[in-house]
Formats: structure tokens, C-alpha cells, sequence
């Protein structure tokens, strides 16, 4: 089954309101077809990234979210806030978040709940660290990550959810799993959504690619059978790297 391609660029902490700006111009001459652009600025930009992009097709996301609707949570930004400047799509558990911050299958539950409850959409990110995947418990992490991340949505909830398979071992780090190991385990993902809730669901369900993906090797990634497009890190802050990203996925 054809798929339309994702091409979703997380900016991470980086770029301050001007440089934004500068990449935000060039990225409205981007030629987009048959695929969904998102672009994942800090907090800071998010309200001014989307009012330039406002008449484009590129869709502005969150980074992440609180899964409080307020409070004293010194720092948080909640899904009611995000809704509030315009942004209806939030990345969650990417594996920084998960590493640097502690966050937990439990916190990612609460945070996706959220989200689902504010009708956003989520792009959710699942991952294994090279002592895993040198352990041969690769798909055993994944299936226990989605069971307890997302698999307790029902069946209309859950079509609001992206997943993001990023190898933690190849993100910034200049490596890449080879496409067989994509392949595998995107289809290793499709069919644990299928077991849960069905053919139609697991069939239109996208499934997105995040371990540095760059230009030399978007088209050969985007082209293998599950592999729905790409949630891209360091190569989304280059114009041409980014647009040369979403030409692959153009062709696809």
C-alpha cells in the first residue's frame, strides 16, 4: 500500500529567532508534491515560525509537551498552550528526552494521553541503544515501548499517532542501519499495530525513520516497503540538506 511521505525536521536547541527566520524564507521555496513537510522549532519560535508559514504547506510542530493541562511545573509548556499558538502536532519520547530527562514509558503514556485528549496529533518515538541491539533484545525494547507509549489507545485515538523509529545508536552519531535493519523493523512495527488493532489501522499507519537520514541516502530509506518518510535532526537545519530531503521523498 502507497503511503504519502512524511518529511519532518527537528530543530532540537537550535536556532535563535533570526536564524529561524533566515531558514523559515528559504524553506517556502521548497518544491512540496506528494508529501507532508513539518518542521519542529524550539518553543521560543514556535508561534513566529508558524505565522511566517502560515499560507505554506509546511506544518510548524512541538518538540514535546507537558501532559498537565497547567500548574507549578516550572519550564512546561502543555498541549492546551501549544494548541493556543497554533500547533496541533507535538513530537513525544524522542530518545533525548528519554536520556537526558529521564522520561519514562509511564511519563510518555501520560503525555500521549494529553495530546490525544487536546485532538493533537503525535509523532511518537520508539528506539533501541547499541547495547541492545548488540543483545539481540532490540525488537523485545520496541514492542515494551509502544505496549506501554501508545497501545492503550483505542482504535480512534490511535489514528492520531505517527511513529518514529530512530536507532538510538545512529542518531548523531554519522551512522545508519543498514535497509535490511530498517526494513525489519518497520514491518516488525506494522505488525505489532496490526495485532492490536487491525489490518486497516496497521496498513495506514506511518511509520517514519529517524537516524540521520541525509541527502546520499534519504531515496534508497523512503523507497524500502514500511518505511513512511523521515524525522530528520542535524540535516533539517540546512536548507539544502533539507530540501534535497524532501525531493527523495518527492520521488517516492
Amino acid at each position: 500500500m502507497k503511503r504519502k511521505k512524511i518529511v519532518a525536521g527537528n530543530w532540537k536547541m537550535n536556532m535563535n529567532l533570526d536564524e529561524s527566520s533566515k531558514l523559515i524564507s528559504d524553506l517556502k521555496e521548497i518544491s512540496i508534491k506528494n508529501v507532508d513537510v513539518k518542521i519542529a522549532p524550539s518553543f521560543t519560535n514556535l508561534y513566529h515560525s508558524n505565522s511566517m508559514l502560515n499560507s505554506s504547506k509546511i506544518e510548524v510542530i512541538a518538540q514535546d509537551l507537558h501532559f498537565e493541562k497547567n500548574g507549578a511545573y516550572t519550564g512546561e509548556v502543555s498541549a492546551d498552550m501549544l494548541l493556543g499558538v497554533g500547533i496541533k502536532t507535538s513530537i513525544i519520547g524522542h530518545s533525548e528526552r528519554r536520556k537526558y530527562f529521564n522520561e519514562s514509558n509511564q511519563i510518555l503514556s501520560k503525555k500521549v494521553t494529553s495530546a490525544i485528549q487536546h485532538s493533537m496529533q503525535v509523532i511518537f518515538c520508539v528506539g533501541e541503544e547499541l547495547s541492545e541491539r548488540e543483545n539481540n533484545n532490540y525488537f523485545e525494547v520496541i514492542k515494551t515501548q509502544l505496549k506501554e507509549g501508545v497501545f492503550h489507545l483505542d482504535s480512534d485515538q490511535f489514528k492520531n499517532i505517527i511513529i518514529a523509529y530512530e536507532p538510538v545508536w545512529a542518531i548523531g552519531t554519522g551512522m545508519t542501519a543498514n535497509s535490511q535493519q530498517i526494513q525489519e523493523m518497520h514491518k516488525f512495527i506494522r505488525d505489532l499495530v496490526q495485532n492490536y488493532f487491525g489490518d486497516e489501522i496497521s496498513q495506514n499507519i506511518k511509520i517514519l525513520y529517524g537516524g540521520s537520514v541525509k541527502p546520499n541516502n534519504a531515496k534508497e530509506i523512503f523507497s524500502l516497503d514500511d518505511v513512511d518518510g523521515g524525522l530528520i535532526g542535524g540535516a533539517s537545519l540546512n536548507f539544502s540538506d533539507f530540501n534535497s530531503i524532501v525531493e527523495a521523498a518527492n520521488e517516492c
